[in-house]
């Protein structure tokens, strides 16, 4: 249940804080007529990323399952360091695009460009979510999901409303510092189902080896709780430091 409310909280907030930069960006300058746009948009990037979870809740074959795994960890780790690398600038870049896309000559043109920006930003997050929440093998993911876009629409909420008292650099960090250790997971299930599908070397063996290391297995449940830990400690441990240097700048 963990990591699926984490992973939804993190995907469910980045896709909530695109939609808020395109909305206020239209409002500023002047384009309130392209908000329908938004939100057909929006509603197409939800049907699709649904339509992707249910399609891949119905694999069933070790080798797709490895397969997808693998693509999984891959979007995820490159993700996370090109959004650690990017955020400074998330905001500026999104509204370099949206002025591109929304002073088209034609009307018609303006509102495929602004739909088509609202589809990629929104399902690039669902589509993420669906990958990872097929390697969290438990019963209470469904449980986990739920609870993770209700956490998502709240934070999304606060940071309208309270902004300034967001460390959203740090929110970025350390969820994404969760899904890297939760790639490496999804690493070890797929050599699991690899092994099981007969591809690797001595695939019995590494099949036994790997298996309690599983997001179901005897250590591999246990792993989420670690995660969350080492993630705790080092927020923790970063936020004593942000505010010992907050402090020694009032003293200056």
């Amino acid at each position: 249940m963990i990591p699926a409310l984490i992973i939804v909280f993190r995907e469910g907030f980045e896709a909530f804080l695109s939609v808020a930069i395109i909305l206020a960006y239209l409002h500023k300058t002047g384009r309130e007529w392209l908000r329908p746009t938004v939100y057909w948009g929006i509603a197409t990037s939800v049907v699709a990323s649904f339509a992707l979870g249910w399609e891949l809740m119905r694999v069933n074959q070790s080798l797709w399952e490895g397969v997808l795994g693998l693509v999984a960890a891959v979007l995820v780790a490159s993700f996370v360091i090109h959004v650690w690398r990017t955020a400074p600038r998330m905001k500026r870049d999104m509204e370099k695009q949206l002025e591109v896309a929304s002073t088209q000559t034609s009307r018609v043109l303006s509102i495929a460009a602004v739909f088509g920006f609202t589809v990629l930003m929104v399902t690039r997050e669902g589509m993420e979510t669906a990958l990872m929440l097929m390697q969290v093998r438990t019963g209470r993911f469904i449980i986990g999901s739920l609870l993770g876009i209700g956490a998502a629409a709240l934070m999304s909420w606060a940071w309208a409303h309270y902004g300034h008292r967001i460390n959203i650099k740090r929110f970025f960090q350390v969820t994404g510092m969760f899904l890297l250790l939760f790639a490496i997971q999804i690493v070890f299930y797929s050599i699991h189902e690899f092994s099981e599908a007969g591809l690797l070397p001595n695939s019995e063996a590494i099949h036994t080896a790997t298996e309690p290391f599983s997001p179901v297995g005897v250590y591999g449940k246990w792993f989420s709780v670690l995660m969350v830990g080492i993630c705790a400690a080092w927020l923790i441990t970063m936020s004593m430091k942000d505010r010992l240097e907050r402090s020694r700048q009032l003293a200056r």
